[in-house]
């Protein structure tokens, strides 16, 4: 791969910065809530954990299902934006729903929509960003774009945090609040991002399922791998779930969410640095036994410093596979099958997220938290197996 000298954040394209803006500011209102709407429905609506577990495993695999309709669409239409900027636009006119709901139906359905938006956009988006990053930079372009919405990730459950201390618990005020970033991240992809000009998309032929041949091996080895770490990693409700199991005041819950992603943030872009020097392989299988030190950590950890390192080692354990497994999609698939590629990826994820939430909801409500994460360590170990097994097979484009 040849690299251009003096490999700097400046040379990240500018239309790459944008999406990273807009993925931050729609995180902060999503993390906003979703650091709080565990807690919330567990202690304020009385839901169970497995209910939990299922809300947020049908949320994330309705979210990757819409994905690959998306994708493809955008292949056939051979522009990327529009479909992005209305999956943002429906999460933004959702987010009024979180604190008018008054029941787990009503959440149930918010959330649902809410995914629904983050199906449509997540594809288009990813294939956007794969578009506009030179080959030599596609590592660092994703890590970037990754980082910012990490960012977002963090900066959310930190206002969250202040917003319920000043409020005195006040869980619909944090959801309004939320609201806000949510809008601007609409504003800013209409009218901050430019569809790459590409004569290549926009004069072929319309696709066919026949196009589906065309997806190599190497990168359904990556969709393999990347399944089976989703079943590994169930949803980061668990993680605040876990806080609230060893003793962290409510209104300090969101910090679980804090930690997990200024660390995740941190890592991201430079490890999409490394693995465009040195190999996607080699990263991804840090990243890999990263997730079962910090299982480990939360299963048979006690009390809050430990459970706080867990959460840590988790974080950098995404920033290591993240960014990475999108950017092997976009190595492995031709550029005119992108979109329709990385809603393969994502759909294969949601069905494996929705399998994982459920799994871990029904674990902890029977055996305990223990062995939920344990579980998780049991997962990650079969898919480190593997993931070094193929690894030869994850070539990068040249």
């Amino acid at each position: 791969m040849n690299e251009r000298p003096g490999t700097k954040l400046s040379q990240i394209p500018r239309g790459v910065w944008a999406l990273g803006l807009v993925s931050m500011f729609m995180d902060i209102s999503s993390e906003m809530i979703h650091a709080l709407l565990p807690v919330y429905l567990v202690t304020v609506l009385g839901a169970s954990t497995l209910t939990v577990g299922l809300i947020e495993g049908i949320a994330e695999a309705t979210a990757n299902i819409t994905k690959i309709f998306s994708g493809a669409l955008s292949d056939w239409l051979g522009k990327r934006k529009l479909l992005a900027a209305i999956g943002y636009g429906l999460a933004a006119f959702t987010k009024p729903a979180f604190p008018l709901a008054g029941s787990v139906g009503w959440l149930v359905a918010a959330r649902f929509v809410d995914r629904i938006g983050k199906g449509i956009r997540g594809a288009p988006r990813d294939a956007l960003v794969a578009d506009l990053a030179p080959p030599d930079l596609r590592g660092a372009s994703i890590g970037l774009r990754q980082s910012l919405d990490t960012t977002g990730a963090f900066i959310g459950p930190l206002l969250a945090i202040g917003l319920m201390a000043l409020t005195s618990d006040n869980f619909r005020f944090v959801f309004w609040i939320a609201v806000i970033p949510g809008f601007i991240a609409f504003a800013l992809i209409v009218f901050g991002v430019e569809e790459p000009s590409s004569q290549a998309r926009s004069a072929k032929p319309p696709l066919k399922l026949s196009d589906a041949k065309r997806l190599t091996g190497a990168f359904w080895a990556v969709v393999a791998v990347a399944t089976v770490l989703t079943l590994a990693r169930f949803s980061e409700a668990f993680l605040v779930l876990r806080a609230q199991n060893v003793g962290m005041p409510v209104a300090l819950v969101p910090a679980v969410l804090v930690v997990m992603n200024v660390v995740y943030a941190l890592a991201a872009y430079p490890a999409g640095v490394l693995s465009d020097k040195v190999g996607r392989g080699g990263v991804l299988l840090v990243g890999a036994a990263l997730l079962i030190v910090a299982d480990l950590v939360l299963a048979l950890g006690s009390g809050i410093p430990m459970m706080m390192l867990g959460v840590a080692v988790w974080g950098l354990h995404m920033g290591f596979t993240q960014g990475l497994l999108a950017t092997l999609v976009a190595d492995t698939a031709p550029a005119d099958l992108r979109g329709t590629a990385y809603g393969v990826f994502n759909l294969a994820g949601g069905i494996s997220m929705l399998m994982a939430s459920v799994i871990a909801g029904g674990l902890w409500d029977s055996y305990g938290p223990a062995a939920t994460f344990l579980a998780g360590a049991g997962f990650t170990t079969v898919a480190l197996v593997g993931l070094f097994l193929i690894r030869h097979r994850l070539k990068e484009a040249p």
